[in-house]
């Protein structure tokens, strides 16, 4: 097995370029999580990440730009709601899922004809993608299925000697991914919440977003398989009282229980202690503060793969 090469921030960005030109994904890391990235338009780079993942083909990617011209090299058609949110919330964690182009390859839209985009804000993620000259597709740098990485430690622990190199940029600032946004359905449509919440998304806009049919194509990661699931059984907990430990995730303190924090910063770090330690459950307190956060709740729900009766968190 080879060896994983850790790069330090930006010094190394040239020797982690040299990777993506041979082919070879590379691991960059984000604002909100950790990502296995590869230049969109090499078709068998793109599909390397598929294979060291073990990601289902039908999952499509997310394109990461650093320019708004960029992104209007992947898309057709864009509306001027697409440009009032680029320029409101980008760079930031908002992917918009717009009508894509012939030129993009099939297997980055799992035959869609869509293009999700997103330009980061992390500072080595953008400088990366222009040393690269194209966007770069990046899903999280962890094995299909596991909880995200929010730290370098946790990529190494899923990636180990199966990419060539990793860039080292610290802990992740907001630990979940990015909201998607369709602007390709008629109405806008949420289909992943994430930390700009939709309230603050019609603010901007002046329009109701709309919730995504159960019958909705796959036009966005996350909204088919589980998701961010650990070793350990998951339970969501929504009385203390039920509570049984030992090891309880809470964003209060609990009197009588001995409780780790949650929230979206450290919740993917949390599940994987939870398996570093051999946990065999996990009991996560919801209280009303984690109810009302679609974007902790929909991790939640997908990591415990807990039946969501009011669909509120899609």
């Amino acid at each position: 097995m080879k060896t994983t090469k850790i790069l330090i921030g930006e010094p190394d960005l040239k020797l982690a370029l040299e990777f993506l030109e041979k082919e070879e994904p590379v691991v960059m890391p984000t604002e909100t999580v950790y990502g296995l990235a590869a230049p969109l338009f090499s078709e068998q780079a793109v599909r390397r990440i598929f294979e060291i993942k073990g990601r289902p083909t039908d999952n499509p990617l997310i394109a990461h730009v650093s320019s708004i011209a960029q992104a209007e090299s992947l898309a057709e058609d864009l509306s001027d709601l697409f440009y009032l949110l680029a320029n409101r919330f980008w760079p930031g964690p908002l992917t918009l899922v717009v009508k894509k182009r012939k030129s993009v390859p099939d297997v980055v839209s799992a035959g869609q004809p869509t293009i999700a985009i997103r330009m980061p804000s992390h500072p080595i993620a953008r400088k990366l993608i222009e040393l690269t000259g194209q966007p770069l597709v990046a899903p999280s740098a962890n094995l299909s299925g596991k909880p995200s990485p929010t730290r370098l430690r946790d990529v190494l622990e899923d990636l180990e000697g199966k990419v060539g190199c990793a860039i080292d940029g610290g802990d992740c600032e907001i630990g979940i991914e990015s909201t998607v946004l369709s602007l390709y359905h008629p109405t806008p449509t949420l289909l992943r919440p994430g930390s700009i919440p939709k309230e603050l998304l019609e603010k901007a806009i002046g329009v109701q977003i709309a919730l995504p049919s159960a019958q909705e194509p796959v036009l966005s990661p996350g909204m088919k398989y589980r998701h961010y699931a650990p070793n350990a059984e998951v339970k969501l907990v929504y009385r203390t009282e039920e509570l049984e430990g030992p090891f309880i995730l809470s964003p209060v303190l609990i009197p009588g229980k001995t409780v780790r924090l949650l929230n979206e910063k450290v919740l993917y770090a949390q599940l994987r202690e939870a398996d570093r330690l051999k946990i065999s459950k996990i009991e996560i307190f919801c209280p009303p503060s984690v109810l009302e956060n679609a974007g902790l709740m929909n991790r939640l729900l997908l990591a415990s793969a807990s039946e969501n009766p009011a669909k509120k968190f899609i």
